[in-house]
């Protein structure tokens, strides 16, 4: 089915790969991040904490099948820079056709977006944010960032850049390749 949509809908060529991502964004702050640490047992732990609420959002894409991915940083979570990223992420792999999975945001279907020739927009069901595994991804940043006081945007960019970086393509397979999705592939032809 998806390669009738690719061949007869898109007009592709077939010279790329018709490719699976999942998407989302996320916000990132000043506001610390806490989480475990190692204690005496029922001693809760303590950490310097600020409540500083400047944040930047992150975009991104991964690919189950192989960790491929693709991330970018904006500063507001609408339909404009959703636009900007689907072009990016368009651009990025311009010779393959992607079905990319998102939630059900009202920017991920504004009726002005303008989705690229080379990418389909598949929705998950509403509210089951557990069907998309970028959000695992999510969490793993962040679990890598509790307790880090950054001192402005700045410094935050910075170790997120770092964090993603260590990142490799194994690591983010490891995290969002489900069994589910890629026997779905399988099956697929994907």
């Amino acid at each position: 089915m998806l390669v009738w949509v690719a061949h007869s809908v898109l007009s592709w060529s077939g010279r790329g790969k018709i490719r699976f991502f999942c998407g989302d964004e996320t916000r990132l702050g000043l506001k610390t991040l806490g989480g475990r640490r190692i204690t005496t047992r029922g001693i809760k732990p303590i950490g310097q904490v600020q409540w500083q609420f400047e944040a930047t959002y992150f975009y991104g894409v991964v690919e189950p099948q192989t960790g491929e991915s693709f991330f970018y940083e904006f500063t507001h979570l609408n339909t404009d820079c959703f636009q900007v990223f689907l072009n990016l992420v368009s651009q990025q792999f311009t010779d393959d056709v992607l079905i990319i999975q998102f939630d059900n945001g009202a920017f991920h279907k504004a009726k002005r977006l303008q989705v690229p020739h080379n990418i389909i927009l598949m929705f998950q069901p509403p509210h089951c944010p557990e069907s998309n595994p970028i959000e695992q991804v999510w969490q793993y940043l962040k679990r890598q960032m509790r307790w880090t006081l950054p001192n402005n945007l700045e410094q935050l960019r910075q170790l997120l850049k770092e964090q993603l970086e260590k990142l490799t393509t194994e690591m983010i397979a490891s995290i969002t390749s489900r069994q589910s999705i890629l026997a779905a592939l399988s099956v697929a032809g994907l």
